[in-house]
């Protein structure tokens, strides 16, 4: 492990390597070997880190049979056998801040509820792990986060080194090792001893703040996503200019926030209300006024129109009204746009069946649909004026109720 740079020191940012293998991944993605390096590859849940090499850019590092893969950007100029290497310092140490904070929060929970975590993921904007545990509290939610962060603000020391069997039996482990060899165990004094290969700070102070912000069962456990440092930081921040932004387009306080959200929803709700119902008395209105105008056919009123811009929802709440206030009525409506939107329906004293009439006529149009014998919908392209579609509608109708 003495190649491992990360592992003597996880704050080493240059070094020097010798290039000791050249290659091309699967994919067509160049890589070397390095005689030593201080690029952490992915692993027990914590992505890689990045860099340069030189001046060519190190995108993914990954251990293949007990190799390094530095997979690169593009290939190292063929000459070079020794290469000055450089890591994404942000990203290291993003990576450091939300590692600890992990092991910081699952021993929290551990302490507070007696819940092991079973999984644990480092991704670009969250962290989560998962905690086998049935139901989350608020009491038992706040509770952990408050010792995580009392653990940050005591500054423990952070160490980490590898162990033989025999100190590994003196340890009080959260959980036991998944390898054999090389078992590496990352300490907090007095409050976690886990065995880890991940990068660390030195000390929990460099942590940060530890933030839950929500979570959700998963697999009969509870799957918690948190942040740590400088990602609390920069989330903090985000959502406070949120707040004072609508707190400005609200005309209130932050305290008053919620209250004031509360009151708006409340008034959209009754407004929304009122809306339906003025346009229900509206549409009735219109209803009644074109059923004067239906054709008579035998026993039945036929009502044939054409609208712009409506939805087939809006044809079907027409068509509703129209049976309910005419059982002898069949109705032809078409709404104009990007489609040709029909909609047939028939009210209950016409023995006739709209859906039938609707898939008589789609083919006119390349359109699809559906329906029953009392109403019936579809759509397709308006490759013939509507017009010259209801037609041919009607046509076949008024011969079926001759």
């Amino acid at each position: 492990m003495k190649d491992r740079l990360y592992y003597q020191d996880a704050y080493t940012q240059q070094f020097s390597a010798e290039v000791m293998t050249r290659g091309t991944e699967g994919d067509g993605t160049p890589f070397v070997v390095l005689s030593q390096t201080a690029f952490y590859p992915t692993g027990g849940g914590q992505p890689s880190d990045q860099g340069l090499l030189g001046e060519v850019r190190v995108i993914d590092v990954e251990e293949v049979d007990g190799e390094i893969h530095h997979r690169l950007s593009e290939p190292l100029p063929e000459p070079l056998a020794q290469v000055e290497g450089r890591i994404d310092w942000d990203r290291r140490f993003d990576h450091m801040q939300q590692h600890a904070g992990q092991h910081i929060l699952s021993a929290s929970f551990l302490e507070v509820a007696d819940a092991e975590t079973v999984a644990f993921h480092l991704g670009k904007e969250r962290v989560t792990i998962d905690v086998r545990l049935d139901e989350l509290t608020a009491e038992v939610w706040e509770a952990v986060e408050q010792r995580a962060n009392q653990i940050v603000l005591e500054n423990r020391p952070i160490s980490a080194r590898f162990v033989d069997d025999e100190e590994l039996a003196t340890l009080p482990l959260k959980k036991q090792p998944t390898v054999t060899e090389n078992i590496r165990v990352v300490i907090i004094p007095e409050f976690d001893y886990n065995p880890c290969g991940g990068t660390h700070p030195a000390r929990t102070g460099e942590v940060g703040m530890i933030k839950m912000l929500g979570w959700e069962r998963h697999r009969g456990n509870i799957r918690l996503e948190f942040i740590c440092g400088w990602r609390a930081m920069r989330d903090y921040t985000k959502k406070q200019t949120i707040v004072r932004e609508m707190s400005k387009l609200l005309m209130t306080s932050d305290a008053e926030l919620v209250s004031q959200t509360e009151r708006l929803v409340a008034e959209r709700d009754s407004l929304k209300q009122s809306l339906v119902e003025k346009e229900r008395l509206l549409l009735e209105g219109e209803v009644r006024q074109q059923l004067t105008l239906a054709s008579q056919v035998g026993n039945a009123l036929i009502l044939q129109l054409t609208f712009t811009d409506r939805t087939i929802q809006q044809l079907q709440q027409f068509a509703h009204q129209a049976v309910a206030h005419a059982p002898d009525v069949v109705c032809l409506l078409a709404a104009t746009g990007e489609k040709l939107q029909l909609v047939f329906a028939r009210g209950p004293e016409v023995d006739v069946a709209v859906n039938q009439l609707m898939k008589d006529t789609l083919p006119l149009i390349e359109g699809k649909g559906g329906g029953n014998p009392a109403m019936a919908q579809g759509g397709g392209q308006p490759s013939l004026p509507a017009e010259e579609v209801l037609a041919h509608a009607r046509k076949q109708l008024e011969a079926s109720l001759s």
